[in-house]
């Protein structure tokens, strides 16, 4: 017998394709029926088992829930302040901020993003990684989402105090955070290398070792700047990508956060070494734009991701529309091509690329799949109708248009509200740290 209920939902498939009015069951965490809805009875309650809950899926489209695999929890009281600002806004404003971090203010930050994730969608991410992020893990594990969330790690000479780590600290708190996460069920940790011109190339080694024997994803953020690549070719006579891979860092759980600015031969060690790539639209077209549709081309998965609030907000609908927009522009029109990267290639990047991506099972609607899921009001003016629903979703809806939200099959969001959190509560400490800011 289900433990959740959907009925009389459309669905969309992995394939793309839109399944009408159908029940949905969902038991042990994982989609266990789906089938139409006149082939649906709902049995009589088993003894010793609760009633399944029924959710009403009139009216909306079931689909996988979004994977923000590029986002910055210890960024979210920066929202509205990085706009317009000159490169590098890395240096003078998000290291400063983050250095002034307390566990209260991580606990805040943490807070305001889950709430924003759950109310836009998006039911799994990775965190790039900042200070006291135990107080993230507790929070997301309350929240209910899915996760993988790195400490800051860089030894840097010349870092704030209170951020300021040698080397072996450096690594001993990688390591100690892993084994944190290691006692949550839906969250997990990744080691990371926060800025490769702040990592000694001892700290690099070190890491990637820590992350070999655990078998543990290791992110960095790559080629997002020219004077970062300019730093690398100067010292090294190597691009990025080059450098690391001339240390074997490079592997099928290096995940490169930005990948802007990647020339031919770094993205052929890509496709050798099965390189993950996150772009985040929004915040990368200030600065370039990628060569999406080779790297695809070349077979290398690529996800999508925010980079935080700081640079938007956390709703990947908007970076889905601004990426296509960027694509266009740079790819589509010099090859005559306007759908250089389709709506349902994009939503998948959102969806079943980026789970992937993370190493999560899910991002697909199929029968025992893990059941991390949303659902879209369909029934609005600027949604219906349609004659191709897939490009709706890219073209007109936005996070305010998610109704439910559930991972493992466990509802965080059920008709707009909230299960998991106390928002209002959370909306009034918000209130409160702006008060004493602006003090």
């Amino acid at each position: 017998m289900a433990d959740l209920r959907i009925t009389h939902v459309s669905v969309l498939t992995e394939d793309g394709t839109i399944l009408k009015d159908q029940t949905v069951d969902v038991t042990d965490g994982r989609f266990s029926k789906i089938a139409p809805a006149s082939e649906s009875s709902l049995k009589v309650k088993e003894p010793g088992k609760a009633a399944p809950q029924v959710l009403d899926g009139c009216g909306k489209l079931l689909m996988p829930g979004l994977a923000d695999c590029h986002m910055h929890t210890g960024q979210q009281l920066l929202k509205g302040r990085v706009l317009d600002e000159l490169p590098m806004i890395w240096t003078r404003i998000m290291l400063p901020f983050e250095s002034t971090l307390t566990p209260e203010k991580m606990k805040l930050s943490a807070q305001l993003a889950a709430l924003e994730m759950i109310r836009s969608g998006t039911t799994a991410f990775i965190d790039a990684g900042s200070y006291h992020m135990k107080e993230a893990v507790k929070v997301y594990d309350k929240a209910g989402l899915r996760g993988t969330l790195s400490l800051s790690t860089m030894d840097e000479k010349g870092l704030p105090e209170s951020i300021a780590t040698t080397t072996e600290e450096a690594v001993a708190r990688a390591d100690d955070f892993y084994e944190f996460c290691g006692e949550y069920k839906r969250l997990k940790s990744a080691y990371a290398l926060r800025s490769l011109i702040s990592c000694s190339e001892s700290l690099i080694r070190q890491i990637t070792e820590h992350a070999d024997d655990r078998q543990a994803l290791l992110q960095a953020h790559m080629n997002e700047y020219p004077g970062e690549v300019n730093f690398f070719l100067q010292r090294f006579q190597k691009r990025p990508y080059e450098y690391l891979d001339s240390f074997h860092v490079l592997s099928d759980r290096f995940i490169g956060a930005h990948s802007i600015m990647v020339s031919a031969h770094e993205r052929a060690l890509l496709r050798e070494r099965d390189v993950k790539v996150c772009h985040c639209p929004f915040s990368n077209c200030g600065k370039g734009v990628p060569e999406t549709p080779a790297l695809l081309e070349d077979g290398i998965c690529v996800g999508l991701g925010t980079d935080g609030a700081a640079h938007g907000g956390l709703s990947l609908w908007n970076e889905m529309k601004i990426f296509r927009s960027v694509m266009n522009v740079k790819h589509g029109v010099a090859q005559s091509n306007p759908a250089i990267m389709s709506a349902a290639q994009i939503i998948s990047m959102a969806t079943k690329e980026g789970y992937r991506l993370m190493k999560e099972e899910g991002g697909v609607i199929a029968e025992g799949k893990k059941a991390d899921f949303i659902t879209i009001n369909t029934m609005q003016s600027h949604l219906y109708p349609t004659g191709n629903l897939v490009n709706t979703l890219l073209e007109c809806v936005t996070a305010s248009d998610v109704c439910d939200m559930a991972v493992d099959g466990r509802l965080l969001m059920k008709d707009r509200e909230v299960l998991t959190l106390d928002e209002e509560k959370i909306l009034y400490e918000a209130m409160k740290y702006m008060e004493e800011l602006e003090a």
